[in-house]
This record gives structure tokens, C-alpha cells and sequence, in this order.
């Protein structure tokens, strides 16, 4: 046996140890067996990303983490968040220059409970942050933040997000009463290379600016979207795609008049898409849909409500053209009703991508937050920084009827977990009535996890008003993939014999 053949045996085993794949052995047609299913087993590493939250002086943040318990983990574990400068990923070096690491924003102690901590100011960092071991599965990360004046000013919330390689921001917008930035952030040892597309009404808008642009290892670029056109655009599709390395990507929306929020990106283009729970007493609705494909899309429009399926009057359809933004106004097509838009193809499936811009208040007294499409709960998905008042949760099936178990885990500062078990009936949205710890002290957290019927889709709005300006905040739950599908596999040396 030569050296290349041990090599490759030694890389083989190596990866299978660090990844929990290996050699699959495939039997033919005729052996009479057919291959036993993958084995779901806990994922052993986590990353997220939060953006850096606010340019404001006046800006007060708070992060909350929490990981679910979840079953077949290791014993032992960590998490935490850091500023993304900090995450060199050299300790010997920093000893070397007498540099003293700086503590984590946060570090959960255990899972089950969540973890807070906070920042105020301009100066507040994008953060990094790791999971290993039993914190690991389901880890979530909500980054809230309050700004009490000026541009953007109310209640601004984002899940921090895994990092990746493409994301689709339908929602965003250059026109001259917003400030729309690009947070791209860097987890790596290495730079990324970053390409950002912009399209309008009529089309991709043209710039140069948007190509190549390097985000160095450990850091956080705010990209300023009114920088990469001269070409002013109410409703904009913002395309990243990363050439090499991956990063974190999150839309700041900043209103002169209206507010702001984070715009998360959009699920993966799909023939039929759902956008989760619309607040009742929303005052404008505008849905923003784009297909990135060579082909247009029509689209029937429907909102879920809480008694089945309602057509909004003028809006029954949506044609998208292949490669330009389309935008609907829905107003307030609640009516004081729980809801969630759901979009389906009037003939063959084309994907799109699609989000909500939802406007609460009258007057110069009102707020705005997003809601992109997402994909459903799947087996579970959480969301953290929920208080006693203030949170609402809602829970959609566009298909059948499902029975949904709705957990608050235990305080952040003290407090029992509670588990209620809701029936959604197919067709409909219901904002339910979340349970709540006993003897709640802080801040806690709510897994959903569906039990039976068909696919649960799902949103929390925080809600917080201050001197009559409603704030609020909208993040969906996809599912949390905590698992990982692990194939039966059996040693195979004939491979390295082929």
C-alpha cells in the first residue's frame, strides 16, 4: 500500500470523526435491502452573528441567548458572545502582547435559562458568537434595542443569524426619506469578498460599487445602499452573494417618519411562500415580492385569518416580473384580525421572494417592522426576550390542521417552565395566548414545536409604546435545525481500491 493510499485513509477517517460522516456503502437494486434511515443526532458547534445595532448615542441594547434542552447532548459545553474585533482566535498571542481578552457580552451558564446582557450607545459592536456541546442545539440570540429619537427611532429586533453565502432582501429601500444599511459581518480568520445586487421596478439598478467589496476577518461592514445608486427606488430586492469566505447579512430599515427595524433576510426563492403574523391593528401593509429567476411569476394573494382563508379586495393577484421588484399595498388588510399573507402560484410554480413592510400608528405616531417569508417550525424553533406583557405570538397552517406545544422556559432571572398545547385549525392564524413561567423574574423564551397535522408557520412581535409611538419588533421561527441528519454507515475499504 502505498503513501497516498495511506494519506487518503487517514483524511477519511479524520473527517469522519470531526463531521460524523462517512463512506456510505450503497446497495444495488437487486440485493433485496433497502438503506435505513439517518439517525437525527444534536449538532456539536453553533455560530451566530448579530449586527452591530445602532448608530444612535441615544440607543439602549439588550441581547438574550437561550438554548433549549434537548435530548442525547453532551455533558458539558459553552456559549458565548463576543465582539467580533475580540474574536481573534489567537489566545498565545494575545498573551505575547500583554493583550487582555475581554469578557463576553454574554455566557449562558446552562440550557433551559436564558442568559442576558446589554450595551448602550453608538459604540456597541457586531458580536460573534459560538455554541459547543449541549449548548449547541437550538441556540438563539435576539438583539433588541430601543432608540428613542431621530431616524429610525422605536423598537428595532433581529434574531442573529448563521452565517452563509447568499441572501435575498426584498423590503429595502433608497428612497430619499430612508437610510438603508447592509450589515455584513465576518466571523473568519480570513477576508471576505462580498458582491451586493440591487433591483427595482424596472430592473437590476447599476453600480459598481457593490462588487468586491472585502470584509476583513473579525469584522462588521455597514453598507450604506444609497452609496451603490444614484437611482432613488421606493421598494428595492437586495441580492448578497459571497465569493469567497461566508458572513452574517442583516437590512437596517430607518425611517425618517415611521421608525425602523431590521429586515431579515427572505426563505429560499419557493413557488409558494408564507409571511407570518401581521399585528391586527396594523395600519398599512405593503407586500414586496421579487423572482430571481427568467421567468414571471403570478401569484394568488391570501391572508389566513383567524376564521380560514380571506381574499384582500383589489389584490386577489400578484404578477412579478422576472428580475424586477413588484410591491403591492394591502392597507389595513387585518382589520382588526390576526393574520398572515400567504402566497401560492396561480399555475406553475416559479420561485420568488417575497417580505412584508408593516406600519402601526397614526400620525406622527407610528412605527414599522418586517416580516420576511420563512420556512415552517419544522421540528422546533425558539425566540427569546419575551416579558409577561408585550408579547404576542402567532401560529399559522396554511394546509391542514396541527396541534402545536408552545413551552416558556424558566426566567432569565427566576421562574418555572410552562407548556400549553395549541390546536390550529387549517387555513387560519391565531395570535395565541403564550403561556407564561410561574413566579417569572426577567426575561424568558418560547419553543414551539409542532405534534401532529400539517406544517406550523410562526411569528413573535414585541411590542413596547412609548410616549404614544406603538414600537414594536417582528421575528419569525423557522425551524432551528438542532439536529443533524447522521446516515447508518459501515466501513467500505474497497472505495480506495476503485
Amino acid at each position: 500500500m502505498n503513501r497516498t493510499t495511506l494519506s487518503l485513509i487517514a483524511g477519511a477517517t479524520a473527517l469522519a470523526a470531526v463531521t460524523g460522516f462517512a463512506t456510505l456503502s450503497t446497495p444495488s437494486a437487486s440485493d433485496g435491502h433497502s438503506a435505513k434511515a439517518a439517525a437525527q443526532l444534536p449538532v456539536e458547534r453553533t455560530s451566530l452573528l448579530c449586527p452591530q445595532p445602532s448608530t444612535s448615542d441615544i440607543a439602549d441594547t439588550a441581547y438574550t441567548s437561550f438554548t433549549p434542552v434537548s435530548e442525547g447532548t453532551s455533558a458539558d459545553g459553552k456559549a458565548e458572545l463576543q465582539a467580533a474585533t475580540e474574536e481573534s482566535g489567537d489566545g498565545a498571542a494575545d498573551q505575547k502582547s500583554g493583550k487582555k481578552a475581554a469578557q463576553p457580552v454574554v455566557e449562558p451558564k446552562e440550557p433551559g435559562k436564558p442568559a442576558t446582557g446589554d450595551s448602550a450607545g453608538a459604540e456597541a459592536p457586531a458580536l460573534v458568537g459560538t455554541a459547543e456541546g449541549k449548548f449547541a442545539p437550538g441556540w438563539t440570540v435576539q438583539e433588541t434595542t430601543e432608540v428613542a429619537a431621530g431616524t429610525g427611532r422605536g423598537l428595532l429586533g433581529v434574531n442573529c443569524t448563521a452565517p452563509d453565502t447568499e441572501f435575498w432582501f426584498p423590503g429595502a429601500s433608497t428612497a430619499a426619506e430612508r437610510t438603508d444599511y447592509v450589515h455584513l459581518t465576518n466571523p473568519d480568520d480570513s477576508a471576505a469578498v462580498v458582491d451586493i445586487e440591487l433591483y427595482g421596478k424596472d430592473g437590476t439598478l447599476k453600480s459598481t460599487v457593490g462588487d468586491g467589496i472585502t470584509v476583513q476577518p473579525h469584522s462588521s461592514e455597514p453598507i450604506l445602499l444609497n452609496t451603490l445608486t444614484d437611482d432613488p427606488q421606493t421598494n428595492l430586492t437586495v441580492h448578497v452573494t459571497v465569493r469567497s469566505g461566508r458572513v452574517g447579512a442583516a437590512v437596517q430599515a430607518l425611517d425618517d417618519k415611521l421608525g425602523g427595524d431590521w429586515l431579515a433576510a427572505s426563505a429560499d426563492p419557493a413557488g409558494s411562500l408564507v409571511l407570518p403574523g401581521v399585528p391586527k391593528d396594523a395600519t398599512s401593509v405593503r407586500l414586496v415580492a421579487f423572482v430571481p429567476g427568467d421567468t414571471d411569476a403570478d401569484l394568488k394573494v391570501r391572508l389566513a385569518s383567524p376564521s380560514g382563508p380571506i381574499t384582500p379586495a383589489g389584490n386577489e393577484t400578484l404578477h412579478v416580473k422576472s428580475g424586477m421588484t413588484s410591491a403591492i399595498d394591502l392597507g389595513d388588510v387585518t382589520r382588526g384580525e390576526a393574520g398572515s399573507v400567504v402566497l401560492t402560484p396561480t399555475g406553475t410554480p416559479v420561485p420568488v421572494v417575497a417580505a412584508l413592510r408593516v406600519v402601526r400608528g397614526k400620525g406622527d405616531k407610528q412605527e414599522t417592522a418586517f416580516i420576511p417569508a420563512t420556512s415552517p417550525v419544522g421540528a422546533r424553533a425558539t425566540v427569546a426576550d419575551n416579558s409577561s406583557k408585550g408579547s404576542t405570538l402567532a401560529l399559522t397552517t396554511p394546509g391542514r390542521t396541527a396541534q402545536v406545544k408552545v413551552t416558556a422556559s424558566a426566567g432569565s432571572e427566576g421562574g418555572t417552565a410552562v407548556t400549553k398545547t395549541f390546536t390550529i385549525k387549517g387555513g387560519t392564524t391565531q395570535n395565541v395566548e403564550a403561556p407564561v413561567p410561574s413566579g417569572l423574574k426577567g426575561t424568558y423564551a418560547l419553543t414551539v414545536e409542532p405534534v401532529s397535522g400539517g406544517p406550523v408557520y410562526a411569528s413573535r412581535m414585541l411590542a413596547a409604546t412609548e410616549e404614544g409611538v406603538p414600537g414594536f419588533t417582528i421575528q419569525t421561527l423557522p425551524d432551528d435545525r438542532g439536529t443533524v441528519a447522521v446516515p447508518e454507515a459501515k466501513q467500505d475499504l474497497s472505495v480506495l481500491l476503485k
